[in-house]
């Protein structure tokens, strides 16, 4: 059996993060590479962790959220139970995007409105009238 490990180097490549990243999720106990003297080797198991931890950050999970996931897969390799904890943690962030896209089109409509009152002060007093 051969195990393809990968250098910080190809990490960085691979997934578009930066050895500090890969440092950070290393020392947070996210990530476990091999060390090889001063190198710091990633395995399948490391570049799979990677691949669930950049998704989660995606998707707005906390640290902590992607840490419980990854470690009740850990202590059971049962898939269902882990896909039941992340599509309840999804739900709950999903709700939560569209309550914060729901706040951020009410600011939008604010704004906008805001704008176009400015606006309208603005032309009124550069018009010649206004001048006299």
């Amino acid at each position: 059996m051969v195990l393809e490990f990968k250098t910080i180097r190809q990490m960085c490549a691979d997934f578009g993060v930066t050895p500090r990243t890969l440092r950070f999720y290393e020392a947070k106990e996210l990530l476990f590479p091999r060390r090889d003297g001063q190198h710091r080797l990633f395995g399948r198991r490391d570049q799979a962790r990677l691949k669930l931890i950049l998704r989660g950050k995606r998707f707005g999970f906390s640290l902590e959220e992607i840490r419980q996931l990854l470690n009740m897969y850990e202590r059971d390799d049962s898939e269902l139970r882990q896909l039941r904890k992340t599509y309840d943690i999804a739900c709950q962030r999903l709700a939560d995007m569209e309550r914060q896209r729901n706040e951020l089109d009410e600011a939008i409509t604010d704004l906008k409105q805001e704008l176009a009152w400015g606006e309208a002060v603005l032309r009124h007093a550069d018009s010649p009238k206004a001048a006299e």
